[in-house]
C-alpha cells in the first residue's frame, strides 16, 4: 500500500512546474530514502538528513512553505539492518534508529558527526546552545541589541543543527501553489544539518532544499528615498530637482501612507473599523489632492528614471469609501448590502486573485513598480492555523509579480520565518534614533545571512525620536553604503532632516558615501549573482571564514562585504577633542588594504585604528581586482565604461556579473561573466587580463570602455594595453594615462573595446620605485585629512596675527598632493623629502608661537601612523613671582620618558639640558620642558614663567594703551623680556602721551644699573622715545635725576626694521625705594 501511495504522489507532484524553480521537486529521488517501519530517512546531502515518523506510516511529499525542493543528486551511503538497529552512513554522519520503537527519542535515535576532529553526538531533545542565529520579524519600538531576540539559524557552532518542520503548513499542486494544511495525526518531520563547521556548504545545501535567494533587479541596488511625510505631487517633483542640483544619485522613490485617502486620520481621531483598525490607516484611493493626476505623476517619475513603490496596510480590506469597492465586490461575489467592509482574507485564492487583479493592477499598469506591504496587524492568520501573514504576503505578492513575468519580483515587508528568503526585500521597521541602533545593525544584517535572508532594508539614519545629530546620520548612511539596500527613511518630524543637503558641513561626506554607492555597484551585483548561486549573502559574518577562529565570532559589529571587502562601521560618537572615532577592528590572515588610507596591513592582528569623519573602516583583501563604475545618477540602462581599481598586493582574480537588469531571464541562462586577473611578477610589474566575456543577454554592450585605477602607487615607467606603448597625459584622455596625486593613483584610460576580445595591460616601475613602496603607505589618508589640517593650522596662526602665515614646511605638504600631481615623474623625491622632514614637520606645528595646545593635540591626531603623543611635563614652581630664587621641579606621568628644558622659552630638543633633578631659579626665567622617549612622538611643550620681581607696584602718570599692556600692571619690572617680531606680548605701549612711571620697590635695595629697553618698529608706527630720564629715592620719595639721554635725532631716523633699544645707566645708590623713568 505504501508503494502505491508513493507513486499516486510522485504523478500527482512531478508534473506542474508551478512558481518554483523548474529544478525544484519535493519528491526526493527514491534511491535516498530508506523506511524503517513508521520512520523514514531521507539522505539529501552528506551532512542534511530530512527525519519523518508517523503514527500511521503515511509520510509527507508534497513541498512545505519552507523545504521545496528534495529532488537532489543521489549520495552515497550505507544501511546496516542488524542487531535491531537501522544505520546509515554518509562520510560526513552517522545515523542509528532503533526499530520498531515508535516515535523519536533519545533512546532511540541518535546521529554522530564529528567537529574538529572529535566526535559529537546528537540525540532528540539536545540543546542547540551555540546557534548561531538567523534574524527576527522586525526591528519596530527597538533600541539596539538588548531590545531584540533572534530566531535561531541553521547553522551552529555545536556543528549541529536542527529544523523542525512538523507544523509547517504545505503547498499544493495548483498552477499559483496555494497552501494547505498537513495530514492529521502525530507525525514528525525534521531535517538535521550536520555540517560541523562548514557554514558555507551548510547555507548552500539549505538553499538547494528550500530555494534559492533571487537576485533583485539592479536598481534595487541604488539609493531608496523614503519618508513618512504628507508629500503632494509638487513638493516630490521639487524634492527630485534638488536631488538632481545637488548631485545625488537616487533609483527608488518610495511614498508612504498619505498617498492614498486617509479620511481624517491623526492621533485624535479616535475612530475604529470593524477590524480594530484606525480608518484611514488602509486606503486604495489617490489622494487627489495631494496628487491631482496620479496617471501623470507617475509618467513624470518614470521619465526621471525613478522606480517607484506605495505604501499598504492591508489590514482593513477594502472599505466602502473606495473606489474600486463595488467593482471588487461584483468580481468576487460579495454582498454589499449595508456597505460594509470587505474583509481581509488574503488566505482565500480568489480574494487573492481579485485582489491582485481588480485593486492593484491598474496602479501597476499606471507605473507602479513594487509594493511596500506594511502589515502591523495581527500576526497569524484567522482562518488558517499557523499560517503567519506576514509570510503568507510575502508570498503572495512576489509569486504574483512573478506569474505575470513582466519584470523581476520584488517586494519590500517584514520577515516572515524560514523560507521567506525567496521572497526578497525585508523591512526592518520604526526603529529609535540612537548610537545603541546603530551599533546593532551590522551584526543584525550580517548574522540574517544564517537563514538566507540577505537583503535587509533599514531605515537609515533611524526612525524616530532619539538625537537626531549629523554626526549619527552620516555614520549610519556609511553603513547603509555597505549594507544590502540603501534606504533613508524617518517620521513625520521637523527635527528629523533626512535631505543631505541641509546638513551643511557634513553634506559633501554624505554625498561621497551615495557616491561611492553607486561606484561599488558592479562589485555588489556580482556579489548578489553568487548569493543566488551559492546562498551566501552579501552581508555575511566574519565565521563563514574563519570558522576556527574565535574572534570570527567575538568581532560581532564587523562582516565581509562580498568576498574581498571587510567592513567594521563606525557606531560611536567621535572623541569631542579631535572627532576621530576609535574602532577596535580584528583583521584575519593574509594582507588587508585600508582603503581610506592606503595602508597595507598584516592580518591575524586585532588592530585599533582612528577614522575621521569621512572615513570608513574598509579594508580589501590585498591583490584583489574591484569592478566599479564611473559616477552615475541612476542604475537604469548599460554603462559603456567600467573601472577596475587594482588593489596593491599579490595576485588577484574576479568574475564580473551582469544581466539585463530587470528581468528573471538571468534564470534562464541570460546572463554573462567576464574573467579579470591579475599578476604580480618578481619585479613587481603587473600584467592585468580581462578576458573575452562568456555568456549573454538582450542588450549585452559589445563594447566597453575601462578606466584601469592602481591606488597607492608610484607613477609608472611603462604602461601597454595590448603591446601598445600609452604616454603620460596630464589630464584624462583615452589611450593615456594620467596621475591624481591627492589618492596616489594612476588611471589607466582604455578607449571602446570588443568585449568578444582579449585585453591585456601591463604596467612597470622603477627598481628604486619598487623599492620604495613604502613611502605611499597611508599617505592617501593623510592627504584625506590633509585641507582640514592645513585650515586649522592657518586659523589657529592667524587667530593671533592675522598677517601671518603659516610655517613654510606646513604650507609646502600642503601643497603636496598638487605637486604630485602636476610634476609626477618628482613623486619619489616629493614622498621622500616629506619623509625626511616629518619630524620637522610636527616640531613646527608642535612649537607654533601663542597656539592652543588642545588645537595642536587635535591636528596632530589627524596626521598618519596614529601618533602616541607622550603626555605633556609638568613644571612645579614653589611661587611664581617671587623676589629671591625658588626650586623648580619638572614630572612627567610617563616614567620612562625623558626630560629636557630650556630656561629662555625655546623648543626643548634633545641636545637641550636633560632634567636631572630640582634646580634653583635666581633670575627671571621662562622654563620649557618637553618629554621625549623612543617610538613615541614628544609630547608638546609645557611653559612656566617665573619672574624674579624686585617691584611691589608701577604708578603711571598717563595710562598706557589697553592694545599694548604687556600682560599686567609689572609688565615693566618683571624681568621677561618682549621680542622685536612680537610687538603685543611683553611689551608696554604708549599712543600720544608720554610714558611717566613711578615703580616702587618691594624693600630698599642697593643699585648699580637702571635699564630699559624699547621697540622700534617704523613700518607699523611704533617709535622709539625722543628723551629719556631716569630718577631715584629714598622712603623720602624726594626724588633725584641719576641719568638723562636726549634720542631726538636717534628716534626720526628712519629705519626698516624692527630693533630693540637699550639704555642703560650706571648708579652707586643705597636704600633705593622708588624708581621714576
Amino acid at each position: 500500500m505504501k508503494i502505491i501511495l508513493y507513486f499516486v504522489l510522485l504523478l500527482t507532484i512531478i508534473l506542474p512546474a508551478g512558481l518554483f524553480s523548474q529544478s525544484d521537486n519535493p519528491l526526493a529521488n527514491p534511491s535516498s530514502i530508506v523506511i524503517s517501519d513508521n520512520a523514514r530517512f531521507t539522505i539529501l546531502t552528506p551532512e542534511l538528513i530530512r527525519l519523518e515518523w508517523s503514527e500511521d506510516g503515511i509520510f509527507e511529499d508534497r513541498p512545505s512553505l519552507v523545504f521545496i525542493n528534495r529532488n537532489l543528486s543521489p549520495v552515497d551511503y550505507s544501511v546496516d539492518s542488524s542487531n535491531g538497529w537501522q544505520t546509515i552512513k554518509t562520510d560526513k554522519l552517522k545515523l542509528r534508529y532503533k526499530k520498531n520503537t515508535g516515535k523519536f527519542n533519545t533512546d532511540n535515535l541518535s546521529i554522530e558527526l564529528k567537529l574538529n576532529g572529535n566526535m559529537v553526538l546528537w540525540q532528540p531533545g539536545a540543546e542547540d546552545s551555540l546557534n548561531l542565529k538567523g534574524t527576527t520579524r522586525t526591528l519596530d519600538g527597538t533600541n539596539g541589541e538588548k531590545d531584540v531576540k533572534l530566531e535561531n539559524g541553521i547553522i551552529s557552532r555545536c556543528g549541529w543543527a536542527l529544523v523542525d518542520d512538523s507544523k509547517s503548513l504545505l503547498f499544493d499542486n495548483s498552477d499559483w501553489k496555494w497552501v494547505v494544511e498537513r495530514q492529521k495525526g502525530d507525525r514528525i518531520d525534521w531535517y538535521f544539518f550536520g555540517y560541523g563547521h562548514d557554514y558555507k556548504k551548510a547555507l548552500h545545501d539549505y538553499t538547494q532544499v528550500a530555494g534559492k535567494i533571487p537576485l533583485p533587479p539592479k536598481f534595487a541596488f541604488g539609493y531608496w528615498w523614503s519618508r513618512y511625510w504628507t508629500y503632494s505631487d509638487n513638493e516630490l517633483r521639487d524634492l527630485i530637482k534638488e536631488m538632481r542640483t545637488y548631485d545625488v544619485p537616487i533609483d527608488v522613490l518610495i511614498i508612504d501612507m498619505d498617498w492614498h485617502e486617509t479620511y481624517g486620520l491623526s492621533s485624535w481621531n479616535t475612530r475604529r473599523d470593524p477590524f480594530g483598525q484606525a480608518v484611514g490607516w488602509t486606503g486604495y484611493t489617490w489622494n487627489r489632492t495631494l496628487f491631482p493626476d496620479p496617471k501623470r505623476f507617475l509618467k513624470w517619475t518614470e521619465s526621471e528614471n525613478l522606480k517607484t513603490a506605495l505604501n499598504l496596510h492591508p489590514a482593513s480590506g477594502i472599505a466602502p469609501m473606495e473606489e474600486k469597492y463595488y467593482e471588487f465586490a461584483k468580481v468576487y461575489g460579495f454582498d454589499t448590502t449595508g456597505k460594509k467592509y470587505i474583509p481581509f482574507m488574503i488566505e482565500d485564492k480568489k480574494w487573492a486573485e481579485t485582489y491582485f487583479n481588480v485593486l492593484l493592477r491598474p496602479f501597476e499598469e499606471d507605473g507602479v513598480d513594487f509594493w511596500w506591504l506594511d502589515w502591523q496587524a495581527w500576526l497569524e492568520n484567522k482562518k488558517i492555523k499557523g499560517l503567519s501573514n506576514t509570510w503568507w504576503l510575502n508570498y503572495t505578492f512576489f509569486s504574483n509579480m512573478e506569474r505575470q513575468g513582466k519584470k523581476r519580483p520584488l517586494l519590500f515587508h517584514r520577515w516572515g520565518g524560514l523560507g521567506n528568503h525567496r521572497y526578497q526585500i525585508g523591512f526592518s521597521g520604526d526603529t529609535y534614533i540612537t548610537w545603541e541602533s546603530l551599533s546593532f545593525l551590522p551584526y543584525f544584517t550580517a548574522t540574517a545571512s544564517n537563514v538566507g535572508y540577505g537583503y535587509w532594508s533599514h531605515d537609515i539614519g533611524g526612525h524616530m525620536g532619539g538625537e537626531p545629530t549629523s554626526e549619527l546620520y552620516l555614520r549610519w548612511l556609511q553603513f547603509g553604503i555597505f549594507s544590502p539596500v540603501l534606504r533613508t527613511h524617518a517620521t513625520k518630524s521637523a527635527e528629523i532632516e533626512r535631505r543631505i543637503w541641509k546638513h551643511n558641513d557634513y553634506f559633501e561626506m554624505m554625498r561621497d558615501a551615495i557616491h561611492l554607492r553607486y561606484a561599488l555597484v558592479p562589485y555588489i551585483y556580482s556579489a548578489a549573482r553568487k548569493t543566488y548561486d551559492t546562498g551566501l549573502s552579501i552581508c555575511r559574518p566574519m565565521y563563514y571564514d574563519y570558522p576556527d577562529v574565535e574572534n570570527a565570532y567575538l568581532f560581532k559589529s564587523q562582516y565581509m562585504f562580498g568576498d574581498d571587502m571587510l567592513i567594521a562601521p563606525i557606531t560611536e560618537k567621535a572623541n569631542v577633542k579631535n572627532e576621530l572615532a576609535t574602532k577596535k577592528i580584528w583583521l584575519p590572515e593574509g594582507s588587508w588594504y585600508e582603503y581610506f588610507t592606503g595602508s597595507i596591513l598584516k592580518g591575524d592582528q586585532v588592530i585599533e585604528r582612528t577614522f575621521a569623519l569621512h572615513e570608513i573602516p574598509l579594508y580589501i583583501k590585498s591583490g584583489s581586482i574591484i569592478p566599479m563604475y564611473p559616477k552615475r545618477s541612476n542604475l537604469q540602462g548599460n554603462m559603456d565604461t567600467l573601472i577596475l581599481t587594482v588593489i596593491p598586493g599579490g595576485n588577484g582574480s574576479t568574475d564580473l556579473y551582469d544581466d539585463d537588469g530587470f528581468s528573471s531571464n538571468y534564470k534562464n541562462g541570460e546572463y554573462s561573466f567576464t574573467r579579470i586577473s591579475k599578476i604580480v611578477d618578481k619585479n613587481g610589474s603587473v600584467t592585468l587580463n580581462v578576458f573575452p566575456v562568456k555568456g549573454k543577454y538582450s542588450n549585452m554592450p559589445v563594447t566597453r570602455a575601462y578606466e584601469i585605477r592602481l591606488p597607492s602607487s608610484f607613477p609608472p615607467k611603462l604602461v601597454r594595453v595590448n603591446n601598445k606603448e600609452y604616454n603620460f597625459s596630464s589630464e584624462p584622455v583615452y589611450g593615456q594615462w594620467w596621475y591624481e596625486g591627492k589618492l596616489l593613483t594612476t588611471h589607466i584610460l582604455v578607449p571602446a573595446h570588443p568585449c568578444n576580445k582579449p585585453l591585456e595591460l601591463y604596467v612597470e616601475w622603477s627598481d628604486e620605485q619598487v623599492k620604495s613602496t613604502h613611502l605611499l603607505d597611508g599617505k592617501i589618508g593623510f592627504f584625506g585629512r590633509l585641507p582640514k589640517i592645513i585650515e586649522m593650522l592657518k586659523n589657529e596662526m592667524n587667530r593671533h596675527d592675522p598677517i601671518a602665515n603659516a610655517p613654510q614646511l606646513v604650507l609646502n605638504t600642503g601643497s603636496l598632493p598638487a605637486r604630485l600631481t602636476y610634476w609626477p615623474d618628482s613623486a619619489l623625491y616629493y614622498l621622500g623629502e616629506f619623509k625626511n622632514n616629518y619630524s620637522n614637520l610636527l616640531g613646527q606645528i608642535m612649537d607654533m608661537p601663542r597656539a592652543d595646545v588642545d588645537v595642536l593635540e587635535k591636528i596632530l591626531n589627524l596626521m598618519p601612523d596614529g601618533f602616541k603623543i607622550l603626555p605633556q611635563p609638568k613644571i612645579i614652581l614653589e611661587k611664581m613671582i617671587s623676589d629671591h630664587p625658588v626650586k623648580v621641579e619638572i614630572v612627567c606621568s610617563d616614567p620612562e620618558a625623558n626630560i629636557y628644558y630650556t630656561l629662555d622659552g625655546s623648543s626643548p630638543t634633545e641636545k637641550s639640558a636633560r632634567y636631572a633633578g630640582p634646580f634653583e631659579a635666581d633670575k627671571t626665567v621662562e622654563i620649557a620642558a618637553r618629554a621625549i622617549k623612543p617610538g613615541f612622538v614628544q609630547s608638546f611643550k609645557s611653559v612656566e614663567l617665573f619672574q624674579l620681581v624686585y617691584a611691589d607696584s608701577v604708578m603711571f602718570v598717563y595710562p598706557y594703551s589697553v592694545r599694548y599692556s604687556g600682560g599686567s600692571n609689572l609688565a615693566l619690572v618683571n624681568g621677561k623680556f618682549g621680542k622685536p617680531d612680537d610687538y603685543k606680548s611683553d611689551w608696554v605701549g604708549f599712543q600720544q602721551v608720554d610714558m611717566i612711571a613711578t615703580i616702587k620697590l618691594i624693600k630698599p635695595r642697593s643699585l648699580s644699573s637702571i635699564t630699559a629697553r624699547f621697540l622700534q618698529s617704523q613700518d607699523i608706527w611704533i617709535f622709539l622715545p625722543t628723551y629719556v630720564k631716569y630718577e631715584i629715592a629714598s622712603a623720602d620719595k624726594k626724588f633725584q635725576n641719576v641719568f638723562e639721554y636726549d634720542m631726538q635725532k636717534e628716534s626720526e631716523t628712519q629705519s626698516v626694521e624692527s630693533m630693540i633699544r637699550e639704555v642703560t645707566a650706571s648708579v652707586e645708590a643705597k636704600n633705593i625705594e622708588y624708581i621714576r623713568v
